[in-house]
C-alpha cells in the first residue's frame, strides 16, 4: 500500500523536540548536554583500540550501535548544559541577491508540479523567502510569473519593508513583478548564536511582542495572489483596451479580479476585495457576457485567457510561521569558553576530536539527572611533591594521553590492584591531573591491569610513568595528595577552584559513566584547546 509520512509530521517532531528543553503540557522537562570528546583519535601506543591513525585526515563515520555507545560514552571530556535559549528551528539560509530569479509559494508543488527554478516536488525545497542583508525575512508571493517569463523573472529590488499587508507587484517598464510578504527579522541575540552560511533561525515563539502583529494580521483563507498562465485575448464593450471586474468562483467570501485588456489581450490581472477570507479552492470566471456593466467577450476555446488563483496555508500567510517555512530542522548552540565560570570543568592542552549531544545523563549517584551548567565526566587526582624530594612541582609535566599507574596492592606484580589511566589534563599551578580510564575501548588486548580506581589514603604511594622535568634536574615521582579536601586552592593571593571535589586527594567524575541517551554524535578533525581558546558549536538536527 502506497503511504508516506508527511512533512507536517517532521515539523512536528522538531515542534517536540524543542518543548522538550522547557517543558509543554504533558511533556515533561528534559536535560541535554553537548560534550566534547576522543581526546587521542590518532594514537593508540597501548593497542587499547581507542585510536586511528587516518583520523586527522578522514575522520571515519560514526556507527550507531550499542557497542559504539559504550565508546562514545567513554570518549567524554567534559559536558555543558543546552538551555532552551540555545536550541532554535531553523531553515536553509537563501539570500536576496540582485539578478536572482526566486520560486513563489505555492500550495500544489508535487512530483508532477516541480518548482521552477530548483526542481524539487516540495514546496520546503524551493527557493520562496529570503534574507535580505538587514536580516528582515520575506516570503515570495508572486515571482513575476506571466506566459512571458513562465519561471518567474529576475529580482531587482531587494525588500525593505514590515507592513502587514503585501505591496502590489511592481509591474512597470523598470520594475520585477515581485510581491514579498514581511514576516519577521533575526534578533541580533539569534544571529549570534543561530545564523550560518547555510543557515538562519525562526523565531523562538512565533506571535510573540516582536512578531504578534504579522501573526495577528493573517486570514485564513485570504486570497493575496493570482498570476496570468495565458494572456488569450479580449474585449471589453467591443473595446480592444478596458478594465472589468470578473468574479472568483470558491468557497470563500466575496473576492472578485479586475482584469485588465490592452490591445485585445490580458496584460494584466488584480485581486480588488483585500478583505476576503474563507478559501480553499478558487478559479477565475472569465468568459463572455455581462460582467461590472460591462459586455466581455472573450476568445475561443484555443485562445481563453487562464488565471491561477494560489490559495495560501492553513490560517493565512503569516499564521504559522513554522509550518509555512517548514521547520523541521532544530540547531543547538554551545559555546565553550575557558572563562571563570565554566574553565574549571574544560581542560586544555589536549584535542578533542568528537562532539556529542546526550539526553539525561545521571549525576555521579546514579540516582537523580545531571543538573549542572556544566560538568566535567573524568577523575581527578590532586598530587603533591614526596616528602624530603627536591622535585619543584612547577617544572613536573605530564605529557597528555600518557599512561599512569598506581600500585596499591602488595600483589601488584601480577597486576592485581593497579590502577591504570590516561592523562587528559595537567595544571602544575594547582597540581591537579586529569585522567580517563577508556574500558569500553578495549578491543580484546590484555592490558594487564584491572583498571582499578585510583586511592589517595595511602601516603607516599607515586602516580607513575608519564613524568618528564626541565633538562639537568632530578625529578621523584609525584604522590597524591591525601591530606586535601574540598573544591579550591590557595595560590599565592588567589583561591582558585578546581572543579571538582576531592576527598583524600581523589576526585570522582561527576557524572555517571554510561549514562544518559546519547542522541547525536559528529566525529571531526582533531583541534587542541588552549587556554585562550573559544569553541563555538552549531549542531543541525532535521527531522
Amino acid at each position: 500500500m502506497p503511504a508516506i509520512i508527511t512533512d507536517q509530521y517532521r515539523i512536528l517532531n522538531a515542534e517536540t523536540f524543542v518543548d522538550s528543553f522547557v517543558g509543554i503540557g504533558t511533556t515533561g522537562k528534559n536535560n541535554y548536554y553537548t560534550f566534547l570528546g576522543h581526546p587521542r583519535p590518532a594514537d593508540d601506543p597501548d593497542g587499547i583500540g581507542y585510536g586511528d591513525p587516518r583520523w586527522a585526515i578522514e575522520p571515519p563515520n560514526p556507527v550507531d550501535n550499542f557497542n559504539e555507545e559504550i565508546r562514545y560514552h567513554d570518549s567524554m571530556l567534559f559536558l555543558k548544559k543546552i538551555t532552551s535559549s540555545d536550541v532554535r528551528r531553523v531553515i536553509p539560509r537563501i539570500n536576496w541577491q540582485s539578478g536572482t530569479v526566486y520560486e513563489m509559494y505555492r500550495n500544489n508543488y508535487s512530483s508532477t508540479n516541480r518548482t521552477s527554478q530548483t526542481a524539487t516536488s516540495s514546496l520546503y525545497g524551493s527557493s520562496y523567502y529570503i534574507v535580505t542583508s538587514e536580516f528582515k525575512v520575506y516570503l515570495c508571493i508572486n515571482n513575476g510569473t506571466d506566459p512571458e517569463n513562465d519561471k518567474g523573472r529576475a529580482s531587482k529590488f531587494e525588500p525593505t519593508h514590515t507592513s502587514t499587508t503585501v505591496p502590489p507587484a511592481d509591474n512597470t517598464i523598470t520594475g520585477d513583478g515581485y510581491q514579498w510578504k514581511y514576516l519577521y527579522t533575526i534578533s541580533p541575540s539569534d544571529i549570534v548564536k543561530f545564523v550560518t552560511s547555510s543557515y538562519i533561525p525562526l523565531p523562538e515563539k512565533w506571535g510573540d511582542v516582536s512578531t504578534k502583529t504579522i501573526k495577528d494580521a493573517a486570514v485564513d483563507g485570504k486570497l493575496e495572489t493570482i498570476v496570468i498562465k495565458r494572456r488569450g485575448t479580449a474585449t471589453v464593450d467591443g473595446l480592444d483596451d478596458g478594465d472589468v471586474k470578473v468574479p472568483i468562483i470558491g468557497d470563500g467570501n466575496g473576492e472578485t479580479a479586475t482584469v485588465k485588456v490592452r490591445k485585445g489581450v490580458v496584460s494584466e490581472v488584480l485581486l480588488t476585495n483585500t478583505n476576503s477570507s474563507g478559501y480553499t479552492y478558487a478559479h477565475v470566471r472569465f468568459v463572455t457576457g455581462e460582467w461590472d456593466g460591462k459586455k466581455l467577450v472573450v476568445g475561443n476555446l484555443t485562445d481563453n485567457p487562464q488565471f491561477e488563483v494560489i490559495i495560501p496555508p492553513q490560517g493565512g500567510h503569516g499564521a504559522d510561521i513554522y509550518r509555512e517555512l517548514g521547520g523541521f530542522r532544530v540547531m543547538v548552540y554551545s559555546k565553550f569558553d575557558n572563562n571563570i565560570n565554566d574553565q574549571t570543568d574544560y581542560i586544555v592542552g589536549n584535542d578533542f576530536s568528537r562532539v556529542g549531544i546526550v539526553k539525561d545523563p545521571k549525576d555521579l549517584s546514579g540516582t537523580s539527572v545531571l543538573n549542572k551548567r556544566t560538568a566535567t565526566s573524568l577523575g581527578a587526582l590532586k598530587l603533591r611533591v614526596p616528602v624530603g624530594s627536591s622535585t619543584q612541582l612547577s617544572n613536573v609535566v605530564y605529557k597528555p594521553n600518557a599512561r599512569i599507574t598506581q600500585y596499591n596492592s602488595t600483589d601488584s606484580s601480577l597486576g592485581i590492584g593497579t590502577a591504570v589511566g590516561y592523562v587528559a589534563s595537567w595544571d602544575s599551578t594547582t597540581g591537579v591531573l586529569r585522567y580517563y580510564q577508556p574500558v569500553g575501548f578495549s578491543t580484546g588486548a590484555i592490558y594487564g591491569y584491572e583498571l582499578n580506581n585510583f586511592v589517595g589514603v595511602q601516603t607516599n604511594t607515586p602516580i607513575t610513568g608519564a613524568t618528564h622535568i626541565e633538562p639537568g634536574q632530578s625529578v621523584d615521582n609525584l604522590v597524591v595528595d591525601s591530606g586535601f579536601n574540598g573544591e579550591s586552592i590557595s595560590v599565592g593571593q588567589r583561591d582558585l577552584a578546581l572543579g571538582q571535589s576531592f576527598t583524600n586527594g581523589v576526585s570522582d567524575p561527576e557524572i555517571k559513566k554510561y549514562s544518559g541517551e546519547i542522541i547525536y554524535i559528529d566525529n571531526r578533525a582533531p583541534v587542541t584547546r588552549t587556554a585562550s581558546q573559544k569553541e563555538e558549536v552549531k549542531i543541525v538536527i532535521e527531522f
